[in-house]
């Protein structure tokens, strides 16, 4: 992918006292690259394809070593954070939704770094939160944020991330948070039937396991086998541009349960945390939905906790539109951490 910068303003940007840091951010599918070279100036994205490498260690090699470094006239880089979709609890990491498994002190010397920050993906971008913009979020639905109150965040893309924002005296806390693997609850007899398609295949059926690109190839056999209707062997980005395009509706009852699942599960969220700061989603996913997002069920699904509709109700949701947010989080997580050497 071509180099690109995110533009922060000229106040922001002051050289690093230890040089140019590099931040990256890793999914299932895509890891992504950056250098911030200043305060708040984040340039020089890569985003590389975790298939075509065999260790983060190559995928982060190849990145120091590529024309898009060279160009940006970056050496001698010692220190990183790194942003991964996965529990990190110790110096080992296994990725659960792809085959990486490193030890984070061996990466840190394999590419001579003085320090290398590894944290949960979703624990990244909740860090980011606060500094959004107005245009890097899109709201759905009505509902104010109540200032100091906690945030929270879902996002389904390659898996489901969860996490939130927990104000304190002395800033905001990120939670450690694998809420994605919460078992799935179904909240009506169509759901219930793809619960129990998928009991078929999957001894424990978490959130996840339906609110991800492969949760929706899943909600799709299981709609086709509910309707007796003949299931082609379709990808989620298949599902969805049917959808989109009107070309299929089977393929937009799909999304709109989709839709209405992270719906309640967002809701869960919001009622667990008390956030009534807000409910932020990322991921993969919901932003290419667009306005099918928007005009889909997942607001009412939001707010249908019974008792609790009110208190939902004055809870916005938020979708995170900037492109590479997770860079914003790490970046600060970094920083913290390098202020405590």
């Amino acid at each position: 992918m071509t180099a690109q910068s995110v533009q922060t303003p000229p106040s922001l940007t002051t050289v690093f006292p230890g040089g140019p840091r590099l931040l990256a951010d890793i999914g299932g599918t895509n890891a992504r690259f950056a250098l911030e070279t200043a305060p708040g100036r984040i340039e020089a994205i890569e985003v590389l394809a975790c298939a075509a490498y065999p260790t983060l260690a190559a995928a982060l090699v190849a990145y120091l070593a590529s024309p898009t470094v060279a160009q940006a006239g970056v050496t001698g880089i010692r220190n990183g954070a790194i942003a991964i979709a996965n529990p990190v609890t110790g110096d080992m990491v296994r990725m659960t939704n792809h085959h990486w498994a490193f030890s984070i002190e061996a990466l840190r010397r394999e590419v001579n770094f003085d320090t290398l920050v590894v944290v949960n993906d979703f624990t990244a971008l909740a860090s980011s939160l606060p500094q959004l913009s107005a245009t890097q979020k899109h709201q759905v639905g009505g509902g104010a944020g109540v200032p100091g109150t906690p945030l929270g965040l879902i996002g389904a893309g390659t898996g489901l991330g969860v996490s939130g924002l927990i104000p304190g005296k002395d800033g905001w806390t990120a939670l450690l948070s694998e809420g994605g693997h919460v078992t799935f609850s179904p909240a009506n007899p169509t759901e219930v039937a793809i619960l129990q398609y998928a009991w078929k295949e999957f001894e424990h059926v978490s959130a996840e396991r339906l609110m991800s690109g492969a949760g929706i190839e899943l909600i799709y056999r299981a709609l086709a086998d509910h309707g007796d209707l003949p299931a082609e062997k379709l990808s989620a980005a298949d599902i969805s541009r049917r959808a989109l395009a009107g070309e299929c509706s089977l393929c937009d009852e799909v999304i709109e349960a989709f839709c209405c699942m992270l719906g309640t599960i967002a809701g869960n969220i919001a009622v667990t945390l008390g956030a009534q700061g807000g409910i932020y989603i990322g991921g993969g996913i919901v932003p290419k939905l667009g306005e099918r997002f928007d005009r889909s069920g997942f607001r009412a699904r939001f707010e249908a906790k019974g008792r609790f509709n009110k208190y939902l109700a004055a809870v916005p949701t938020w979708v995170i539109t900037a492109e590479y947010p997770a860079f914003v989080g790490v970046s600060a997580i970094l920083s913290e951490r390098l202020a405590s050497v």
